[in-house]
């Protein structure tokens, strides 16, 4: 049965066509093909790796059409920053999976000094979790000052 289905799927695919597009003069169809030195394909190359294009063809497609091309630049000087974000980031989640652990003991469990103790450990989480705020809020205020430079 899912050898025939596999079967179907291949042939459905190899047989039906492409859906009509209601925009047709945006369909790329005429053909163009050119040799360029290695300067330019160097730099082609270059365009595309920063870029959002993802072939060679495509920069040159955008840059015939007069297209915009996005570009992306990675700022190394962050990766420090990014690298403690993710850390906090990871320890905040591990402290909210902790907090829900004892949550659920807190409820299942119907001993009043028991209880106590649950609401006293979830408390000292809550303070970690104040210490991490506070460090994001730092963290994001440096950012802040860096990117909105006038």
């Amino acid at each position: 049965m899912a050898a025939e289905l596999a079967f179907f799927d291949f042939y459905m695919h190899i047989t039906m066509p492409r859906k009509k597009t209601s925009r047709p003069e945006q369909l790329l169809s005429h053909f163009i093909r050119t040799r360029v030195t290695q300067t330019v394909f160097n730099r082609l190359e270059n365009i595309r790796q920063k870029s959002d294009c993802h072939s060679i063809g495509t920069v040159a497609r955008k840059i015939l059409s007069k297209e915009k091309i996005t570009l992306f630049h990675k700022d190394i000087t962050l990766n420090a920053t990014m690298e403690e974000l993710a850390l906090i980031r990871k320890e905040l989640r591990s402290i909210g999976i902790n907090i829900n652990q004892i949550t659920r003991t807190f409820n299942q469990d119907k001993v009043a000094t028991h209880r106590a103790f649950y609401v006293l450990k979830v408390a000292s989480l809550y303070k970690k979790v104040d210490q991490k705020v506070e460090t994001l809020l730092t963290i994001i205020s440096n950012l802040a000052g860096k990117w909105l430079q006038k």
